[in-house]
């Protein structure tokens, strides 16, 4: 019987918290309580879930701190908790590098769904491809090697660690080089039909691979103002 993939649940209501975690052992999942961001660190390291869920409004180190730490080592997948709605919380939340971030109060069956989702895709992304894909896996320009097959990015001579839609994002993008794609087609793409986020995350994704990766002189992740973005492919 394979083993039962767990959750951390970070939140200081222990009422949301038990009403989530009741939720998702009924799913067979295993989960851990935790109530402050300081125990919430300290369970990542102990327990080694497959997938967080972080409460912003923790006492002491909060969940923003709480994730900056968790990125700096692992690309476990978070998704973030906060009654707080407004776009710009959403887009720090991204930006820091959350993989979905859900408003309360929320349907506790809807969150179990992302759950179920989140980890659909970050697995896919894991699994190795089967031998007669690998070539069609993975794309290469000056200076720049994307593979999905090893999950790996080389930009000039070195790597470069991504979470796992960033890096799904950029293959795409460089497969198709020359190929505008809306906001909206890239959410379909990457995200998934069932992702509830607005246009906004695929802008904090491009801005984080920007940071990452220069555009070089025969390449670039280029803005088509007013409709999306495109790798384009520069002629010398």
């Amino acid at each position: 019987m394979a083993d039962k993939q767990k959750v951390l649940i970070v939140d200081d209501d222990e009422n949301i918290a038990e009403l989530i975690s009741l939720y998702l052992i009924k799913e067979c999942y295993e989960t851990r309580i935790e109530h402050d961001g300081e125990a919430a660190l300290r369970a990542f390291r102990e327990f080694r879930p497959n997938i967080i869920l972080l409460d912003l409004m923790l006492p002491g180190i909060d969940g923003y701190q709480v994730c900056r730490e968790i990125r700096r080592d692992s690309n476990c997948p978070i998704i973030m908790l906060s009654a707080k709605g407004e776009v710009f919380d959403k887009v720090l939340g991204l930006e820091l590098g959350a993989d979905d971030y859900m408003i309360k109060p929320f349907d506790a069956k809807e969150l179990v769904a992302r759950v179920k989702a989140v980890l659909r895709r970050y697995h896919q992304t894991k699994a190795p491809a089967p031998q007669a894909q690998k070539q069609s896996e993975s794309v290469e320009y000056p200076g720049l090697s994307i593979n999905l097959t090893n999950y790996s990015v080389i930009y000039d001579g070195r790597q470069v660690d991504m979470p796992p839609k960033e890096l799904e994002l950029l293959y795409f993008l460089a497969s198709h080089p020359n190929q505008v794609f809306t906001r909206e087609q890239l959410l379909d793409h990457i995200w998934g039909y069932e992702y509830a986020g607005d246009t906004r995350t695929v802008d904090v994704h491009i801005k984080r691979l920007r940071e990452k990766i220069k555009d070089s002189g025969s390449w670039a992740i280029s803005t088509v103002w007013g409709v999306g973005y495109k790798f384009d492919l520069r002629r010398n």
